[in-house]
């Protein structure tokens, strides 16, 4: 018996392997670029939120059709992919279907199963691929999704296409064979979907029968693997970061802002108040707000990272549907490129964060930015709970505070907002005179 399909298998898989992980590294480190951020706190909200929002897909049954259309891709993922280690295990020791003979006729119910969801993928996709290219819905129509990100959707649908084909044709030559008594082939309890591409291969030889199943066989894991791979160069990432995306949510409420700490303690010194970092004056004073992504979070950029592309957010925008340039959605993907380009760099000895561009300016422009109306409407639409809002926030800081940026209008409401505590230009004492006129005109 021949072992050089193990050896093939073992190289094949120890290749994906390497590449996986130094992708991975990459992501991570690209990640980390930004700054230290902690939350770890109320961990039972946190699992309540992971297993709501990612597991459970609780913002997408906004829209019923299309969510019910990706939770069966969703669930067809997570249990198909339990087949994978089957293969493995298959593709190591040599062996064929190693778990029929443990399981008996389970086997043949879950194989039964595995198909079923494999059409249901394939139902699914072709749904996608309708409303993405025929249907063509709004939000998958703006600018930021000209060019590679359309590519990528349309791309990773057809993939997924591919592999549920290639599941039913192994299925359905492997049958007609264990019919024929072929040694190694498992006749099974009658696959009721594969069954039905049968009359395509029954008047086939063994031997081609045999080329067809293994090629099948061998595309399946190769294509599994390889999608592996590319899912972290796709917008398709969001299968694996929404679960650690959802765990480190904002669990604050919308409406709150975060304060910026150096302010905050400025302000408490100035006040005698005694800080949390002591009395003394820092050493080097940070920056006030955002202008690259070193000066975000490391959460904001794994946000970033678990963008789905889908447009919720964008949809949902006020700004946007008033025709402003913001998008919610490009912000996301913008924070994502430039990542990617400080990480390319980084790894190719270049400068790195030192190239003489920045997040602010070289992506996202003021004019997106001073949009935003900080209503969170992009934050409660998205499916697996990004914060655009927070980005847009730290960087209009940095024009207000750094650059003294802002509009006109803007400056004059932040004096009066300074002196009278509103952003009306009347003293503090006067503040409700205007409910007492309502009062007045009423009693009239």
């Amino acid at each position: 018996m021949s072992i050089l399909p193990q050896i093939l298998f073992i190289l094949v898989l120890g290749v994906a392997g390497y590449i996986l992980y130094k992708r991975v590294s990459f992501l991570r480190r690209n990640i980390f670029l930004g700054k230290k951020e902690t939350r770890n706190d109320q961990t039972n909200q946190r699992w309540k939120t992971m297993l709501l929002v990612a597991f459970g897909q609780k913002k997408m049954f906004k829209n019923f059709i299309p969510a019910f259309l990706h939770l069966l891709i969703y669930v067809a993922f997570v249990i198909i992919n339990l087949e994978v280690l089957e293969f493995i295990i298959d593709g190591l020791g040599g062996s064929h279907r190693i778990f029929a003979p443990i399981l008996g006729s389970a086997y043949g119910l879950a194989m039964n199963f595995f198909e079923f969801l494999a059409i249901a993928v394939l139902i699914s996709c072709i749904a996608f691929l309708i409303r993405r290219n025929v249907m063509k819905v709004e939000r998958f129509t703006k600018p930021e999704l000209k060019g590679w990100p359309a590519m990528d959707a349309n791309l990773i649908l057809v993939i997924e296409i591919i592999l549920m084909m290639a599941i039913l044709t192994m299925n359905a030559t492997d049958q007609i064979l264990a019919e024929r008594g072929l040694e190694k082939y498992t006749l099974l309890n009658g696959l009721f979907f594969s069954s039905m591409l049968q009359p395509l291969f029954i008047g086939m030889n063994d031997v081609t029968l045999v080329f067809i199943e293994r090629f099948a066989w061998w595309f399946h894991i190769i294509g599994i693997l390889a999608f592996a791979v590319y899912v972290t160069y796709s917008k398709h990432l969001h299968i694996f970061l929404a679960f650690p995306n959802t765990w480190y949510s904002n669990l604050k409420p919308k409406g709150e802002m975060k304060n910026m700490p150096e302010v905050t303690n400025e302000v408490n010194m100035m006040l005698g108040i005694a800080t949390e970092a002591g009395t003394e004056t820092p050493t080097e004073i940070g920056r006030f707000g955002a202008k690259d992504i070193n000066d975000l979070s490391w959460v904001n950029v794994m946000n970033a990272y678990s963008c789905t592309e889908c447009g919720r957010c964008t949809a949902e925008c006020p700004a946007n549907l008033t025709g402003k340039k913001l998008s919610p959605r490009k912000i996301m993907m913008d924070v994502r490129d430039r990542a990617e380009e400080v990480g390319k760099s980084i790894d190719a000895g270049g400068p790195g964060l030192e190239d003489g561009k920045s997040l602010l300016g070289d992506y996202i422009t003021k004019e997106e930015i001073n949009a935003c109306t900080s209503c969170n409407a992009c934050v409660e639409a998205c499916p697996v709970n990004i914060d655009p809002l927070s980005i847009i926030l730290q960087l209009r800081r940095y024009v207000a505070m750094e650059e003294s940026g802002t509009p006109a209008q803007w400056n004059a409401m932040f004096q009066n907002m300074e002196t009278s505590f509103s952003p009306w230009k009347f003293s503090p004492s006067d503040r409700f005179n205007w409910a007492d006129q309502v009062k007045n005109e009423e009693a009239k």
